[in-house]
């Protein structure tokens, strides 16, 4: 809509003045024409009125042009209408001048009286002008209003939240599209029902409470209930209550906007049932690295005593070597599940048997049987069963599924494992007799950090994610696991399913067998003192020449005098660290010794650095003395 100073019609166009210069030269076209007009018409009545009554036919001229025109042509009108009076019809006539003062007051008097009837037509004009204008504008006001209301209306019918409208006595009066879809009535099923029809039955005093107070005129912030679907389905819902007022600011009702909050309800609880566990998960945590620890320290203290027997050393050592691979497992197990969690996990595929795999399962978790007084009973195959597959992870799996079942069955139970295969699959299952799964459990148990109660009292729980990363190995080579159990008290069974492949013919040449370890000229390097020099004494225990270097510096120093075959080098050290230490020892000419990396990072990305930086070898802290020896059994002869 256009404004203007004079007034607006419907299309925003200016009523009167469109064109004002024509219309204004049209109205005193007007004003001469009906001048004229008259004058014809006195002319005509002149032989009936002859010089009596002289402007009798004027004064229509002149409110003709002041009720078209206005004030000027009004005005025209009325100058020119009296000029022709004058000139043609009062005596002496053809002469504008007059001496008869009758004559004179009789023009004054004329013109007087057009002057009068222009302007009263001049404010008929203008109070027309205002009422059309404010015709007009109330009209465009209730277009826009009507506009207004549409937009308003198609707002709320595609919003997706439930908007609903109710009186002051809770009687659905409009319902929504969005709440259609949440509560699976239609508008036509509950317009004229009391609200209550979605307000659950212990939510109907709330409700009460809240319409009451928009009745009273109080702000009622957002908060949270519950509604109720068609379905009987509760739901959680967030609510934002307006009152409605009349034309006269009365509170005759209220609006309702309902938005669905299950989803972010489910996240919050998602995320406290996470944070617990990963409460409890630090907790078992701390106890499972306490307890290697104490054994640990205990033996080392047995070791220090000079009184302590050849056989308690022994005992000792086994005791401190038992523990510290313990230890070594829990870190393991969740760098792998970190690894499998972001997708960086590789395996290393390869042709084996099922029956290699669980020799190897089997060997690991044999003490842990025995320690338990417990009975394996085993059923396999009769021929071999060949896989795809990483035999150390495939090995890692079936281990941590006995060592479960070991772990959470009494001493003196049994505990079997059977295998079969049916030529395209091979299925493997362990059942024990132990404490069980509840059943509410069950569903969750392949989740990270995730144990039973009663299993965090039992000695050694381990961290919750053994079988989260069992089941992570077992997807990664196509197969699949299942976990089933008759409640507590009735034992679990575990079922493994992979894919079988074709035998592969072996190449008549093998590989030669190692020759046993000579001896060699080693350099070990480490700022940690400790774990240099007991590494160095291990080494010399087996008959090699060991130097030790505490920092970069001291390790190109010595490797220039001692001339080593092997360099078994940290990475994380302070100033010149492992990675730059190698690139210089590759770089001097001469002897080039076997560089192997001794680190606590051991991901894929860390093996590619250390290649890159001219690395033979990585080993993963805390180094396994059988790969170390396997590992300086690749030198040179």
């Amino acid at each position: 809509m256009r404004w203007s100073g004079q007034g607006v019609e419907p299309g925003g166009a200016v009523w009167y003045s469109r064109a004002p210069m024509q219309r204004r030269l049209a109205a005193h076209a007007l004003a001469v024409v009906v001048v004229a007009a008259a004058l014809l018409a006195r002319v005509t009545l002149s032989r009936w009125l002859g010089f009596e009554l002289p402007y009798i036919t004027f004064f229509g001229a002149v409110m003709a042009a002041a009720w078209y025109g206005g004030l000027t042509p009004g005005v025209l009108a009325t100058a020119l209408s009296s000029a022709a009076a004058v000139y043609w019809f009062v005596v002496p006539s053809g002469t504008f001048t007059q001496t008869d003062t009758g004559d004179v007051i009789g023009v004054l008097v004329f013109l007087l009286t057009g002057v009068l009837i222009s302007l009263a037509a001049e404010r008929l004009h203008e109070a027309r002008r205002q009422i059309e204008d404010r015709a007009r504008l109330e009209q465009d006001e209730r277009r826009e209003a009507g506009r207004a209301q549409a937009l308003l209306a198609a707002v709320v019918e595609s919003s997706e939240d439930a908007i609903l409208t109710k009186s002051l006595t809770g009687t659905i009066l409009s319902w929504n599209a969005g709440a259609e879809q949440m509560f699976g009535y239609t508008a036509a099923e509950v317009v004229g029902q009391p609200v209550t029809l979605i307000v659950p039955p212990h939510r109907r005093g709330e409700e009460q409470d809240i319409v009451a107070r928009v009745a009273a005129g109080d702000r009622v912030p957002p908060f949270e209930t519950e509604r109720v679907a068609r379905d009987g389905t509760v739901l959680d819902v967030s609510v934002t209550l307006s009152p409605i007022r009349d034309a006269q600011g009365r509170i005759v009702g209220a609006s309702s906007i309902a938005r669905d909050i299950g989803a972010r309800k489910a996240l919050e609880a998602s995320l406290r049932e996470a944070d617990r566990r990963k409460d409890e998960f630090l907790a078992v945590l701390a106890h499972e690295l306490r307890n290697p620890l104490a054994p640990i320290r205990t033996s080392v203290s047995l070791l220090q005593q000079d009184a302590t027997s050849p056989a308690v050393a022994a005992t000792a050592a086994a005791v401190i070597d038992r523990q510290s691979r313990h230890m070594a497992r829990l870190l393991d197990d969740l760098l792998d599940i970190s690894r499998i969690t972001r997708g960086k996990l590789e395996l290393r595929r390869a042709p084996v048997t099922l029956q290699e795999v669980l020799d190897t399962a089997v060997e690991t978790t044999r003490r842990q049987f025995e320690l338990q007084r417990q009975t394996l009973v085993q059923s396999r195959p009769e021929r071999l069963v060949h896989l795809q597959a990483d035999a150390v992870r495939l090995a890692q799996v079936f281990g941590n599924v006995l060592s479960n079942a070991s772990k959470y069955s009494e001493p003196g139970a049994t505990v079997t494992l059977t295998a079969t295969a049916d030529g395209r699959r091979a299925v493997v299952t362990v059942r024990d007799q132990g404490i069980g799964i509840e059943p509410e459990l069950l569903p969750r148990v392949f989740d990270m950090f995730v144990q039973a109660p009663q299993a965090l009292g039992r000695s050694h729980g381990g961290l919750g994610v053994g079988l989260a990363l069992t089941k992570g190995l077992v997807e990664l080579h196509g197969g699949q696991i299942a976990v089933r159990s008759g409640g507590p008290g009735q034992g679990t069974e575990c079922t493994i399913t992979l894919d079988t492949v074709a035998p592969i013919a072996e190449s008549a040449d093998g590989p030669a067998a190692a020759a046993p370890g000579a001896r060699r000229r080693v350099l070990v390097v480490d700022d940690n003192r400790d774990a240099a020099d007991s590494l160095a004494w291990w080494l010399l225990a087996r008959g090699h020449t060991v130097s030790t270097a505490y920092d970069g510096d001291q390790a190109l120093a010595q490797a220039a005098t001692f001339q080593p075959d092997a360099v078994l080098l940290d990475l994380g050290m302070p100033g010149l660290d492992g990675l730059e230490t190698a690139r210089r020892l590759r770089a001097r000419a001469g002897h080039a010794p076997f560089l192997v990396a001794v680190t606590g990072w051991g991901q894929d990305r860390d093996r590619r650095r250390t290649a890159e930086a001219g690395f033979d070898a990585h080993l993963v802290k805390p180094v396994d003395p059988v790969d170390l020896l396997a590992v300086l059994d690749r030198l040179p002869r």
